[in-house]
């Protein structure tokens, strides 16, 4: 059996005590285990603060994206190694192994080209100058520098490298140090990309703790970050923490989203536009089992195209064999732990009450080793008797989502989006460009990003729940009002804004690249 060690003080700890365990969710075999008991948390974050934030103080943006880059390369050399631990502690299939940490390795490499923009200069150059006298050599700007402090990285189960890259990326980029507190059941992911990298950085450049540590945010201070994703309702308590809100500790949220796709009025089965969203809506529900921050949990089509939408996905989705992903044929793992699989049941239940099963899965597609063992849930369709109501306000975290009318028009249809109270994503597909535009404005306030299907691009374009370097990944209310990646907007997080004013010639001398 594994015991995963933290990184601190840049040395690798193991804690004291039995620890905790880590499953392999297909089989329920212990296959790992962690601890922080007796390590010097406190004494991590002080060493991250000076240390770690004084080497990177003395890098150019040119040289920290020369470490992203060797980071991204130190990732590529052991990737066999972090796909098989994938498919053993997340139970991922190979192909949702690939997803996260090809991502998390396309993530470091994106902005290590985007370091190359920024040349030599200490500062982050936010517009130009800005003329504040009635003379032209009064001038102010505004610049960009990080926070003297740690920034504390609290990533969710579901994606273990990519989730790590995308914080880790941009507050390196930015110049602070991190901390990484990965999800203990699937901490093994992470801990072996740090095992990895860890010699290539600076001291207190990069720190890791495997194992349950709920007192690391009760311990920022005023300059530090705190990236979570996870859970709304533990974002919320985060926010409430004394040290957050009176050290104003910075925090940003990413967490519960009822991200939807909707078909046009304009679409029709069988062109391409309904090809694309028959393919991309199943893909998403199977991706990961579901567990996706990102996956489709809401389906909106016209009521005169509901039921052949309804056989097509089900005839896709009932072809999908799912089970213990070491097995040949598998496409969907088992989702991640005993508690996952107890929520979605749960939810399940709940949703009962205002939807019909269209696709619930016999088990007739099921590959396992042990019949009584492993967390499976097959691919999941049901359909709403009405408008609904939990249905816009429940995510359930794995391979399920629910088929909706859409309304009669595009405002009705954006008035049922707006129920979701905010969310990641929302994609809309169709060739009518008067609908979308009209979409657009309905939807835009209530997502982060909104993710355009058509004809076109039918052949080309990635399913919606791919997040990518360069757009912004968040959303509004319950999706956490957060904002992270983004190209160098991402970098803000992790800095302090300063508007810089006095002489344009001194400006233009000190604040250049």
């Amino acid at each position: 059996m594994h015991t995963l060690a933290s990184y601190i003080k840049g040395t690798f700890q193991t804690g004291s005590g039995t620890g905790q365990p880590l499953v392999n969710p297909a089989t329920e075999e212990v296959i790992a285990t962690t601890s922080v008991e007796g390590l010097d948390l406190a004494g991590a974050l002080t060493f991250a603060r000076q240390q770690g934030g004084a080497a990177l103080a003395e890098l150019s943006f040119a040289q920290r994206g020369e470490l992203l880059a060797t980071v991204a390369a130190r990732l590529y050399d052991v990737r066999d190694e972090l796909l098989d631990i994938a498919m053993a502690n997340g139970g991922n299939t190979r192909s949702d192994a690939k997803f996260d940490v090809d991502g998390a390795s396309a993530t470091f490499a994106a902005y290590a080209e985007m370091a190359k923009t920024l040349g030599d200069a200490p500062y982050l150059l936010d517009g130009d100058n800005i003329q504040i006298g009635r003379s032209p050599r009064l001038a102010g700007r505004h610049i960009y520098v990080p926070r003297q402090g740690v920034a504390l990285l609290i990533n969710a189960f579901n994606f273990p490298a990519w989730g790590f890259a995308e914080k880790a990326a941009c507050a390196w980029l930015a110049g602070m140090p991190v901390m990484v507190k990965p999800a203990t059941s699937s901490a093994w992911v992470t801990a072996a990309m740090v095992r990895a990298i860890a010699d290539a950085l600076p001291p207190g450049m990069l720190s890791l703790v495997c194992g349950s540590a709920h007192q690391l945010p009760a311990m920022l201070n005023y300059g530090d970050v705190c990236a979570f994703t996870g859970s709304a309702q533990t974002g919320h308590t985060l926010g409430q923490l004394p040290n957050v809100a009176e050290r104003l500790v910075r925090l940003n949220v990413e967490a519960d989203s009822l991200n939807a796709a909707v078909l046009g009025d304009d679409v029709t089965p069988g062109d391409d536009t309904y090809d694309m969203f028959v393919r991309q809506v199943s893909r998403e529900i199977t991706q990961k089992s579901g567990q996706k921050c990102t996956a489709v949990r809401r389906i909106f089509a016209p009521a005169a195209v509901m039921d052949q939408l309804q056989e097509d996905l089900c005839e896709r989705l009932s072809q999908v064999v799912y089970g213990d992903p070491s097995l040949e044929g598998v496409r969907m793992g088992p989702v991640s732990t005993a508690q996952q699989l107890r929520d979605v049941n749960a939810g399940l239940s709940t949703l009962a009450a205002e939807t019909t099963t269209a696709l619930g899965g016999d088990g007739s597609n099921a590959r396992r080793q042990h019949p009584d063992k492993g967390y499976f849930v097959p691919p999941t369709l049901l359909r709403a008797k009405g408008a609904g109501e939990r249905v816009h306000t429940l995510e359930v975290f794995g391979p399920v989502a629910t088929l909706l009318d859409s309304g009669a028009d595009a405002a009705a249809t954006s008035a049922l989006l707006a129920r979701g109270r905010g969310s990641l994503v929302c994609a809309l597909y169709s060739d009518d460009r008067k609908w979308v535009s009209n979409m657009i404005r309905g939807v835009a306030p209530h997502h982060g990003r909104v993710v355009l299907g058509s004809k076109k691009i039918a052949d080309s374009a990635p399913a919606p729940g791919m997040v990518l370097p360069a757009l912004l990944h968040g959303g509004p209310g319950r999706a956490g009002d957060g904002q992270e990646l983004g190209g160098l907007r991402g970098l803000a997080l992790y800095c302090q804004r300063v508007a810089v004013q006095g002489a344009r010639p001194i400006l233009d001398k000190l604040l250049t690249k």
